[in-house]
């Protein structure tokens, strides 16, 4: 029987985890937090790594339905976390397969003999997902239904800490907007009304032709988003990022990704054999990345209220808030030793 050919994502993730692995050699983070000369302490992203990950879905060309445009933004938001000082363990989704993997499970895992420990991570590592350990996905119980969250900080200890919903569109503005606003507003209702306490943040990614094809539509969207994030029973903080690329690297519009059909899973979400990454030398594969189309982070359109140097330091800060000083010793250091700007 023929091998059945990996998915977007198996290829996808090839390049993210390379991407990421390069932006913090040896699992070491640069610093984010910067003090401006007037005093002010600021959240610096690494939009050159952002750039890169954002051109994974134009270099393979892959459609909105594979999930790959939209985990690009997943995957920074995760990376610029463990840049404030979170462990890979702790932020979801992790920089190497399974992408999801509960605290107790990687405790136990540090606690046991080398032998037995290497055993183990091996299963671990070679199967797409172990029902109930394991996944590429999580959903969290909201006021009234499980609702899949992108990008998470949770434990059993603490519960969710920050949970963060991503939405990306390239194409098809007036007619998919409206939707997108809609949805997110009600999932920030269930969520935020069960986990009062966790930081929950939205992040938009939009392709920045709009703001010359449907500019009534952009300013629309733009006020929509920061009210989002204004509502006393939504969400803490919004963002925008807003991309530049040519037409020649646009990606196949094919409708809604795929897992936002369908009725929300329970807890870690089995996914099939498409989230395994595929085995190749780091030498071919930034042979292919040196090859991305080019990506522009538009810093200059994006409004002040819905930027990601504001949303990333007011998602950390409320983490940070809401725990005892001895939690996340490693974020509260990295904040207190910013570099002089």
């Amino acid at each position: 029987m023929a091998a059945k050919p990996k998915s977007a994502k198996a290829e996808a993730w090839v390049f993210f985890d390379r991407i990421v692995a390069v932006a913090a050699p040896g699992g070491v983070h640069s610093n984010p937090w910067v003090k401006t000369p007037d005093g002010r302490l600021c959240f610096e992203p690494d939009y050159e790594t952002l750039t890169k990950l954002l051109g994974v879905p134009l270099f393979l060309k892959a459609g909105t339905q594979s999930g790959v445009p939209a985990l690009a933004l997943d995957v920074w938001l995760s990376y610029e976390l463990r840049r404030a000082g979170f462990t890979k363990d702790e932020a979801w989704p992790r920089p190497v397969h399974p992408r999801i993997l509960p605290a107790p499970v990687a405790a136990l895992l540090k606690s046991l003999p080398n032998d037995l420990r290497t055993g183990v991570e091996e299963r671990i590592t070679k199967l797409p997902s172990i029902a109930d350990v394991t996944s590429s996905s999580a959903s969290i119980l909201g006021k009234n239904y499980y609702k899949q969250v992108d990008v998470i900080i949770t434990d059993w200890d603490t519960g969710p800490e920050l949970l963060i919903s991503t939405k990306r569109m390239d194409s098809s503005y007036g007619k998919n907007a409206p939707n997108r606003i809609e949805e997110s507003y009600g999932d920030a209702k269930n969520l935020r009304l069960r986990h009062p306490l966790a930081a929950l943040g939205f992040v938009f990614g939009l392709r920045s032709d709009i703001l010359r094809k449907e500019p009534k539509t952009a300013l629309w969207l733009f006020d929509l988003l920061a009210k989002l994030g204004r509502e006393d029973d939504a969400y803490h903080a919004t963002c925008l990022v807003l991309m530049e690329y040519s037409d020649d690297a646009g990606i196949p519009d094919a409708g809604e990704d795929r897992h936002a059909v369908g009725l929300p899973e329970h807890g870690l979400a089995t996914e099939a054999e498409e989230n395994v990454p595929r085995s190749s030398s780091n030498f071919e594969v930034d042979g292919e990345i040196a090859r991305f189309p080019k990506v522009t982070i538009l810093e200059e359109r994006t409004p002040d209220n819905l930027a990601p140097s504001r949303f990333l330091a007011s998602m950390v800060a409320r983490v940070l808030d809401a725990t005892p000083v001895d939690v996340h010793e490693e974020a509260r250091r990295r904040r207190g030793s910013p570099q002089e700007q």
